[in-house]
């Protein structure tokens, strides 16, 4: 069985939003706690998640337990230097990781799942999901690709491993759903908090 560790990418500034996206109020919680809830039992080692220091000054707000906070000071820089600082972070016998987006509250823990079997059917060094709209996060990358990983600049986050190693990368067939909503515009939070609400009186 390999190591995994997942890591939770919240360091944006949430320029486009105006306000930090990380803490936008959904269904009584913040957005980003949906995220890491979502992982906190799915057994990846280590749960890394990576935030801006403005996001550090406020964790108290949220539920950290169970992961190992870094704070990317050079935020500014993009999400690459988010990805350089959770490459930085793993332990030496991680044998891959998975990249979550702090800002898609409604991350589905079973189209992660699928990433990891077919990571372990395949071994492929990128695995990521093809929804019915298209491909998307969260997206599974293997150690052979960790020191390109940390090689990363500018604000495109992994993509250009996709497109260096587009014969090996392997897609998973998540195309019964749609990708998972990101939190980028008031329109966006304002769809993510009539989801939440239909989720609650489903139950």
């Amino acid at each position: 069985m390999s190591r995994i560790a997942a890591v939770v990418l919240a360091a944006g500034f949430s320029r486009r939003l105006g306000v930090a996206k990380q803490f936008v109020d959904l269904c009584g919680k913040p957005a980003l706690q949906h995220v890491l809830d979502a992982l906190r039992h799915t057994g990846f080692e280590p749960l890394i998640l990576v935030v801006n220091p403005e996001v550090a000054r406020a964790l108290a707000g949220l539920d950290t337990t169970g992961y190992r906070v870094v704070v990317n000071e050079q935020a500014a820089e993009g999400q690459s230097s988010s990805v350089r600082a959770a490459i930085a972070a793993l332990p030496p016998d991680s044998d891959a990781v998975v990249f979550v987006l702090g800002d898609q509250p409604f991350v589905d823990r079973s189209t992660i799942e699928r990433l990891i079997e077919l990571f372990e059917r395949t071994g492929a060094p990128i695995v990521r999901p093809r929804y019915a709209d298209g491909p998307g996060n969260p997206v599974l990358i293997a150690r052979p690709l960790f020191e390109e990983l940390a090689a990363l600049t500018g604000d495109t986050g992994a993509r250009p491993l996709f497109q260096r190693h587009a014969d090996e990368l392997v897609e998973c067939d998540c195309t019964d759903r749609s990708a998972p909503l990101d939190l980028d515009t008031p329109e966006d939070v304002e769809r993510a908090r009539r989801i939440c609400r239909e989720r609650q009186v489903q139950r």
